[in-house]
C-alpha cells in the first residue's frame, strides 16, 4: 500500500509494500532486536522498524552480566560473545575501591563480560535476521491507533502499518510510550556525568579508577586501541549541556587524577545525566514496553543493556503465545508484574550508586571509605552486591504454598534453543514426556524430584514428590498455555 522503501545495514533492500505483521517492534536496539528473535523462533510474523538509517557506531554499553550470559546461553547464542569479549573478574559498585569479587557468584558465568554494545547489536540483528525477521530503517513512528483487533502504526514516511500486537523498544525517549499515554514517573536529571572515548599516549592500566574530593574517573578498554574515560566532574553540572569537547575532557581528566593520559583523536564524546524512571506500567491493551522504553536511569554498575535483554526474554514467549491463540491475553499482564519490581530494584541501586560517585565532600569520602572496608572484610556483603548486579537473584512471583524453587531461574546445564518449555527431572527420575514437552535429566536439582521450566528458564513449577508424573501433567494443564 506505501511503497516506502529503506536499506538495511546489512546491504538487504526491504519495503513496506507488505505492511501487516503479527508483531511489529518499534526499535532495533538490541533489545527489540533479541525480542524479534525470539518471537521468529516460535514462527511469529516479526517486523521490526527502526528511525535511524543505520546503527549507532558507538558502544553505548560494555558489558554483560552473569544472568544475561545465561539466557544467551540457554539459547545456544553465547559462544560468539564469549569467543569476543573480556571476561572481568572483579566490579565496581558506586566507584567504590573495594571491588565486587564476580568469582563467587553461583552462575557458569562468574564474571563482566566486556564486550562493546556496538557488537552486540550487530550480532543480535543477524540472529533475528537469520531467523526471518523484517528489519526497516529510516521509519519514525509518528502515529498509533488501538482497538480490541489489532494497532495501527503511521510512520513519517507516510507509512500506514498494521499489527496485532506493537512492542515498544524505542528508548528512553518512546514515542509508542507516549503516543499509547503511559506516564513514566521518576525524578529528573540532578547529576551530569561525562564520556569520552578517546585515543590516548600514555593510557592507564586496565581497571583504573579515581574517586575524590575532586570527581571521579573510571577507564575501559575498548576495541581498536580506544579507552573510554568516564565519571563525574563537579566543576561542570550545567544542566541539558550534553557536549564536551577534548579540551575540557583533558582538563577534567588532570584535575581529578593528576595526569591527562596524551587523549587525543576522540571518536564520541558526551555527557549524560541521572534521570531515573519506570513506566507506570508495562502494557496498554495492545502495546508493550520493553527495555529503556519501560525504564531509565544512570549506567552505574553497567546494567541497564542487560535489564532490557532479561525483559525481552520473558515478553518474547508470553507474546508468541497470545499473538498465536496459544495462551490468552492474561498471559501478556504477568509481563509486567514480574519485570517491572526489578526495573524499579535497579533504579533504587543506580540512585545509590550515584551518591556514592558524587560524594566528594569530607562527608562523602567517609562514608565512601566506609562502605569501601565492609565490602572488603564481609563477603556475604560483596556477594550480595555482586548478585545486584549481576541478576542471578533475580526470581518472580510464586503463589503460597508453591515449591521453593519456583520463580527462581534454572538454566545450568540446560539449552532451550526452540524457546520451548522442558520439563526436568533429578537423576534416576523416569517421567513420560507431556504432549509438546521433552523431558531432561540434569545431574542436580536442589531440593527436587522434577521441574518444569518456562522458556525464559525460570521455574514454572516444582515438586519434591517421589513419582511426579501425575502432578506434572496436573501443573501442566494448569498454566493454560499450549506449546
Amino acid at each position: 500500500m506505501t511503497p516506502a522503501a529503506a536499506t538495511s545495514s546489512v546491504g538487504r533492500v526491504t519495503d513496506l509494500s507488505d505492511n501487516e505483521a503479527e508483531v511489529i517492534i518499534v526499535g532495533a536496539g538490541p533489545v527489540g532486536l533479541w525480542l524479534a528473535a525470539e518471537l521468529r523462533l516460535a514462527g511469529v510474523d516479526t517486523m521490526v522498524l527502526e528511525r535511524a538509517a543505520e546503527p549507532v557506531p558507538h558502544p553505548k554499553a560494555l558489558g554483560l552480566h552473569a544472568r544475561t550470559l545465561e539466557q544467551l546461553a540457554l539459547r545456544g547464542a553465547v559462544d560468539a560473545f564469549l569467543a569476543g569479549g573480556v571476561q572481568v573478574p572483579a566490579w565496581h559498585f558506586g566507584f567504590l575501591e573495594q571491588r565486587l569479587d564476580l568469582t563467587r557468584l553461583d552462575s557458569p558465568y562468574p564474571f563482566l563480560l566486556s564486550f562493546p554494545q556496538d557488537r552486540t547489536e550487530a550480532l543480535l540483528q543477524q540472529r533475528a535476521l537469520d531467523l526471518g525477521a523484517r528489519i526497516i530503517r529510516s521509519q519514525e513512528v509518528v502515529g498509533l491507533d488501538q482497538d480490541d483487533t489489532g494497532v495501527r502504526l503511521t510512520t513519517a514516511s507516510g507509512a500506514s502499518l498494521h499489527a496485532g500486537w506493537v512492542v515498544g523498544a524505542d528508548g528512553a525517549g518512546s514515542a509508542v510510550r507516549r503516543l499509547t499515554e503511559i506516564d513514566f514517573p521518576g525524578t529528573d536529571a540532578d547529576v551530569y556525568a561525562y564520556l569520552g572515548d578517546v585515543h590516548a599516549e600514555q593510557p592507564p592500566p586496565p581497571g583504573y579508577g579515581v574517586q575524590n574530593e575532586r570527581g571521579a574517573l573510571i577507564v575501559a578498554p575498548l576495541p581498536g586501541g580506544v579507552i573510554r574515560v568516564t565519571g563525574y566532574d563537579p566543576e561542570n553540572q550545567e544542566p541539558g549541556r550534553r557536549e564536551v569537547t577534548l579540551t575540557e575532557l583533558s582538563e577534567t581528566a588532570t584535575r581529578i587524577t593528576g595526569a591527562d593520559f596524551g587523549l587525543h583523536d576522540p571518536t564520541w564524546l558526551t555527557r549524560f545525566g541521572n534521570a531515573t524512571r519506570v513506566a507506570a506500567r508495562y502494557r496498554q491493551g495492545r502495546v508493550l514496553l520493553a527495555g529503556d522504553a519501560a525504564h531509565m536511569h544512570f549506567p552505574a554498575g553497567g546494567v541497564g543493556l542487560n535489564l532490557g535483554l532479561q525483559d525481552a526474554t520473558n515478553l518474547g514467549w508470553k507474546l508468541a503465545a497470545v499473538a498465536q491463540d496459544r495462551a490468552p491475553a492474561t498471559l501478556l499482564d504477568t509481563y509486567g508484574t514480574e519485570r517491572r519490581p526489578w526495573a524499579l530494584d535497579v533504579a533504587e541501586h543506580t540512585l545509590a550508586q550515584t551518591a556514592l560517585i558524587t560524594a566528594t565532600t569530607p562527608t562523602g569520602q567517609a562514608l565512601r571509605r566506609l562502605l569501601s572496608g565492609l565490602i572488603g572484610t564481609l563477603p556475604d556483603l560483596s556477594l550480595t552486591l555482586a548478585r545486584r548486579l549481576a541478576g542471578v537473584d533475580v526470581r518472580y512471583p510464586a503463589a503460597a504454598g508453591a515449591h521453593p524453587l519456583t520463580g527462581t531461574s534454572l538454566t545450568a546445564g540446560l539449552e532451550l534453543r526452540d524457546a520451548r518449555p522442558a520439563l526436568v527431572t533429578a537423576p534416576g527420575v523416569q517421567l513420560p514426556p507431556p504432549p509438546g514437552i521433552r523431558v531432561v535429566e540434569l545431574p542436580s536439582l536442589p531440593g527436587a524430584t522434577a521441574a518444569l521450566i518456562r522458556p525464559d528458564g525460570h521455574v514454572w513449577w516444582a515438586t519434591s514428590e517421589q513419582h511426579p508424573a501425575a502432578a506434572a501433567q496436573q501443573a501442566l494443564a494448569s498454566f493454560n498455555v499450549r506449546f
